[in-house]
């Protein structure tokens, strides 16, 4: 604490801001005074319970423990300070949200993940993951209602590498002052799309990392006179943007999926893993692509892996198993089926309780599947067992409503709470045209 207070003064930063995201999937906050600092560090921030069933619309849903009675506080984790960049004179922490006497409160998205870690901890393991996020970047028109892309540039090209230069040297260098190592760059398929994975870490540090850069590459936009978007499909007739989630586990310092003498290099925990990610799948998607966009996007053929399947290196299965790349030790999965406008709290820690219980179980995940599974007739998708993922919010919902597992390790209230927020999104939704839902996505994602 002394130490974060020290460097908040060494940087003249006038505002730390205590960041955590809600079920809408919008990253909030209040900020603290230097002067204050240690004192709101300790005793956290006031705060209403009210804003975790508050909408991405700020639509307050009514839940009980969720309304006006009742205070929370934001408390900050001290190693997760960062002097931003783009923001002179501003720092910012992730908070937990506790209660008035410093416990764990049960409506905290960072919370459930502390907790999904301290399971796998339990079980002997560790998982080391990293976010593979796309975004758009362009411009909001005059009117402010129409998102009009940095470029037209093709998948890859270079080209596209010369239309973003700019913007993405001020990003990565940004990102690199606050302590996150980009893996790599490149402009993807769609107008203005560009991708910016960070390198893999922890669980806790990895879902923290994707907050610390969606927030980055937002305001670095926004100070060029630029806008940048996460949402899944801001153009309707351009690539949606997904945030591909790659994980492995980890046992006594050693890759506890890699094993030459298995099937493509992965172990036997490696493939109860997967089952128990495929078993959950249809309602872990509720948490995973959290948004009405998100089935824009979640389609055949579109890369996002719109079936329940696996494959080695299958870019169109729900979870892909991914070659080694250098060491063979490196061999990690992929899941397709996530986007940015998830929770990444709750999306990793209801990821890794999937994962668990399909060890736990011994889980078999069938045979993997070597070809699009949009290519195969329905007869051929059923012997398979490549069933269509929801195509919905709303039936990803009911799929999570069902799943046992997934709302029980949510717990009644955030269970509760991240249902109705979702279902009021998806009816807000239901009656407005395609322009309305994209331009109200990729003006909060």
């Amino acid at each position: 604490m002394t130490d974060v207070v020290h460097a908040a003064q060494q940087a003249n930063v006038s505002l730390t801001r205590f960041l955590y995201v809600d079920h809408g999937g919008i990253v909030r906050g209040k900020a603290a005074t230097t002067s204050r600092l240690a004192e709101r560090m300790e005793s956290g921030i006031g705060h209403t319970r009210a804003m975790m069933a508050m909408s991405m619309l700020d639509e307050l849903q009514p839940v009980d423990g969720m309304g006006p009675v009742g205070e929370v506080r934001l408390r900050p984790d001290p190693e997760t300070f960062v002097v931003l960049p783009y923001a002179p004179g501003a720092a910012a922490m992730l908070a937990d949200q506790v209660n008035p006497d410093g416990s764990p409160w049960d409506g905290c998205a960072r919370t459930f993940l502390r907790q999904a870690i301290a399971e796998l901890t339990a079980a002997g393991y560790e998982l080391q993951a990293s976010f593979e996020p796309e975004f758009t970047l362009g411009y909001r028109s005059a009117s402010g209602n129409e998102l009009l892309p940095n470029d037209e540039s093709l998948c890859y090209s270079a080209t596209g590498f010369h239309l973003a230069h700019d913007y993405t040297v001020d990003l990565v260098q940004a990102l690199q002052a606050q302590g996150l190592e980009v893996e790599h760059y490149y402009p993807e398929l769609g107008h203005g799309q560009q991708e910016v994975p960070i390198r893999h870490s922890g669980a806790l540090r990895a879902a923290d990392n994707h907050v610390l850069l969606r927030e980055t590459v937002r305001a670095i936009a926004i100070r060029r006179d630029q806008w940048a978007t996460f949402a899944p499909k801001p153009l309707p007739d351009q690539a949606g943007n997904g945030a591909h989630l790659h994980a492995s586990l980890w046992q006594d310092g050693r890759n506890a999926f890699a094993d030459p003498d298995g099937q493509f290099g992965l172990s036997a925990v490696g493939y109860h893993f997967l089952a128990g990610v495929l078993a959950h799948l249809p309602g872990l998607v509720a948490l995973t692509c959290a948004s009405v966009n998100s089935y824009r996007r979640l389609a055949p053929s579109m890369w996002s892996g719109a079936y329940a399947c696996y494959g080695p290196d299958n870019r169109e299965a729900a979870i892909r198993v991914c070659s080694p790349i250098g060491a063979a030790g490196s061999v990690n999965l992929e899941l397709k089926p996530s986007d940015s406008s998830a929770n990444p709290y709750l999306a990793l820690g209801a990821f890794i309780h999937a994962g668990l219980d399909g060890i736990r179980r011994s889980l078999d995940p069938g045979a993997p599947l070597s070809t699009d599974p949009a290519m195969l007739t329905e007869s051929e998708r059923d012997l398979a067992g490549a069933a269509r993922l929801p195509s919905s919010l709303d039936a990803a919902l009911d799929a999570l409503a069902a799943d046992e597992l997934l709302t029980g390790v949510l717990g009644p209230l955030r269970a509760t709470a991240y249902l109705a927020v979702k279902r009021s999104e998806a009816a807000h939704f239901a009656t407005r045209d395609t322009g309305y839902e994209c331009r109200q996505h990729w003006m909060r994602l």
